[in-house]
Formats: structure tokens, C-alpha cells, sequence
């Protein structure tokens, strides 16, 4: 399987640029700060989100060179990911990710919850200082869809009435919207006609919703080791991803055992023994190619260059995983 990290060799010089400006722009603030900031963006994280937002910026600023504000957004992007994954790790009570322990792990829940609080307030102070108000209102639209879709999961848990609009809104609140906005974004800062940029709004979209329906699928079929944290995570803690809403269309006894929030012993084995037992897996890998097919659609009128040829590969990484 191609390794991500070589999908990014166009961008790769800009990444470890802005790794470094990251880790003096968080923790400059206060020790603790710095802590966290080595913890989080030392982590072995994909960095995928500010990879695209790079990518975007070279391929529709053709022969010459990215901006600052180019390079400030993907800065920005990260932040706001980064904000986003400590609040959920709090809310999820999850001790791991990406297999090392969680900053309210490590620093306890008060500091986990303020940083990432700071990561918010200073992605968008830095945010503010692009000048540029459409871009503003789009980075803005996805700190507020993180929230409507982290409330949207807490009311839905357990919910067996879920159907598959609103799985795919809220993915699209969690994961897609923060690549789709910082996509169109980067187009916006070099110039391109609105046309353009929503094309790569629509590419950050797709390849969101492929991305996160991948993840919900080795949700249950990966291994806890490549997982970072324990298989069958999502199914425990009561959310519906599409390998259980698809599942549960031909094996109704699964409804029972998630309404009664596996409550008796084996409820929950016997609950991922019906997903895989069940064509749910097959379901949401058709769902997640679709969606990928879709995303490299939206760059057909976009110029050849390295960086259009990444974002494409990467949506063939994206189903990668899978295998």
C-alpha cells in the first residue's frame, strides 16, 4: 500500500515547516502549552487536512510559489483539527490515540479541555489576520459543524431510528466540512473564480465522507493494534456508523441488543458477530468508493500538475486502507 507521507512529496518541504511553526505558535504561551503542543503535533499524525490545503494552494497557483497566508491556513487547519480531536477525546473518555496515551491522559482533563479551548481561540485570532472575510466565514462555518456534530452524536446514541442522511450529515460535520472549507479556502486565496473553488469544496467533501466511512468500516474490521484504540469503539459507546445502519436492515435482533446499550453479558460480541455477519461491511465499501469516484471527479477541470495528481492519488489511498 502507498504510505501517505509519500502521496504529500510536493509539500512535504511545507509540512515540516509548518510542524515546527506550530509548535512555537501553541506552546510559546506557557510551559504546559509547549508540552502539549510536542505531544500533539509530535504525535505521528497523517496530517492529511493541512497535506490537501497545500496541495490545493500549488495546484491553482501553477508556476509560482505559495503565499504566507497560503501557508498560514494550513497552519490554521491543523489547529482546528487538532482543537477538535482533544475535545473529543474528553467527551469520548478515550485514553489512546494513534496508540499514545490522550493529552487529558497526560495532563489531565482541566488542561486538555483549556488547550484545546486555546487551540480554538488562537486558530481564529490567526485566522482574523488573513484579511480575507469570505475565508473567515468558511473557517468559521467549521468550528461551529464540529460542534453540531459532536451534539448530534450525543443525541443520537443508541438511537436505532438513525437512518443514513443523518449519518452522513454528521460525518460531514466532523470530519468533511473542515477539509471541504479549507479546500475551497486555499482556491480562494490564490484568486480562482468561485466555479474553481467550489470544485475543490466539493473534492474536500467527497474525500471527507470517504475518509470517515473508511474509518467507521475498520472500526470493525482492523485490529486494536492499527486501530490506536479497541476495536468495535464506536459500537460500545453507542454511535451508529453506516456497517451497523446497513446492518441492522437485515438482522433486526442487532436493533434489540444496541436499544437495551448491550446491557447483558455478550450483548456486545454478539452485536459485532451480526455486523460481520451481515453485508454492512460490503455496503459502506461501496458507499466510501462512491465518494472517493465522486471527489476525483471534481478536479477533471482542474490543470495537470504534481499536486493534482496527489490529491487524486489520494483518494485511491483512501480506500487503500480497506485492504
Amino acid at each position: 500500500m502507498t504510505s501517505v507521507a509519500s502521496l504529500f512529496a510536493p509539500v512535504e518541504a511545507d509540512l515540516s515547516v509548518m510542524t515546527e511553526n506550530l509548535k512555537q505558535l501553541i506552546g510559546a504561551q506557557h510551559p504546559i502549552l509547549y508540552a502539549a503542543a510536542e505531544h500533539l503535533f509530535g504525535a505521528g499524525g497523517k496530517r492529511v487536512r493541512p497535506a490537501i490545503v497545500l496541495l490545493v494552494s500549488r495546484a491553482t497557483r501553477g508556476n509560482q510559489e505559495i503565499t504566507q497566508r497560503h501557508r498560514r491556513l494550513a497552519e490554521i487547519t491543523e489547529m482546528i483539527h487538532t482543537a477538535s480531536l482533544v475535545h473529543d477525546d474528553v467527551v469520548d473518555e478515550s485514553e489512546l490515540r494513534r496508540g499514545i496515551p490522550t493529552v487529558h491522559a497526560n495532563f489531565g482533563t482541566r488542561i486538555a479541555v483549556l488547550a484545546g479551548d486555546f487551540l480554538f481561540a488562537q486558530s481564529s485570532w490567526y485566522l482574523a489576520n488573513l484579511d480575507n472575510l469570505e475565508v473567515v466565514k468558511l473557517l468559521s462555518e467549521v468550528i461551529k459543524d464540529f460542534a453540531e456534530g459532536e451534539i448530534q452524536q450525543g443525541l443520537n446514541r443508541f438511537d436505532t431510528e438513525l437512518d443514513l442522511d443523518t449519518y452522513l450529515q454528521k460525518s460531514y460535520y466532523k470530519t468533511a466540512s473542515l477539509i471541504a472549507n479549507s479546500a475551497k479556502a486555499a482556491a480562494i486565496l490564490s484568486d480562482r473564480a468561485s466555479a474553481e473553488a467550489e470544485n475543490f469544496y466539493h473534492y474536500g467533501k467527497h474525500w471527507g465522507l470517504a475518509f470517515q466511512i473508511v474509518d467507521d468500516i475498520l472500526d470493525f474490521t482492523a485490529s486494536t493494534e492499527g486501530l490506536g484504540k479497541p476495536a468495535g469503539s464506536d459500537l460500545r459507546s453507542g454511535n451508529l456508523t453506516a456497517p451497523v445502519l446497513f446492518a441492522m436492515e437485515q438482522k433486526p435482533y442487532l436493533k434489540t441488543l444496541i436499544e437495551r446499550e448491550f446491557s447483558e453479558e455478550g450483548d456486545l460480541e454478539q452485536a459485532l458477530d451480526l455486523v460481520n455477519a451481515s453485508d454492512g461491511i460490503a455496503r459502506s465499501r461501496e458507499l466510501a468508493q462512491y465518494n472517493a469516484k465522486a471527489a476525483m471527479a471534481c478536479l477533471n477541470e482542474i490543470p495537470a500538475s504534481e499536486s493534482k495528481e496527489a490529491l487524486l492519488n489520494l483518494c485511491e489511498f483512501v480506500l487503500s486502507r480497506l485492504y
